[in-house]
């Protein structure tokens, strides 16, 4: 079955670090792009950043400085490194990815930054 799987989410502190997996099917991984989106109850989804399989990446605004994204092809696992988290990063992440033209999502980790 292809899917992809998040994991990492917790409660961290405002200033904190986290880092968020993503295991992805290889068929999944193969293709050319996979990205992290968030969403908080109410809103839309939000692009959060991008890694082609080249290893080119690009964030929201928000994010840029503090926000890594980067992919181990041997172990087909993304990553989301989260450094100077502010309350405003708490959301439900996740990661997505292609098959072909359709996307594919995981199920979402929560990321709570509070004191």
């Amino acid at each position: 079955q292809e899917r992809l799987v998040e994991s990492g989410g917790g409660l961290v502190q405002p200033g904190g670090s986290l880092r968020l997996s993503c295991a992805a099917s290889p068929r999944i991984f193969s293709n050319k792009v996979m990205a992290w989106f968030r969403q908080t109850p109410g809103k839309e989804r939000e692009f959060v950043g991008r890694i082609t399989a080249g290893g080119a990446t690009d964030y929201t605004d928000s994010v840029k400085g503090r926000f890594s994204i980067s992919r181990d092809v041997r172990r087909n696992m993304m990553y989301l490194q989260m450094s100077s988290l502010k309350p405003e990063d708490t959301a439900v992440y996740y990661c997505k990815g292609f098959i072909g033209t359709a996307e594919v999502w995981g199920q979402g980790t929560q990321v709570t930054v509070s004191s």
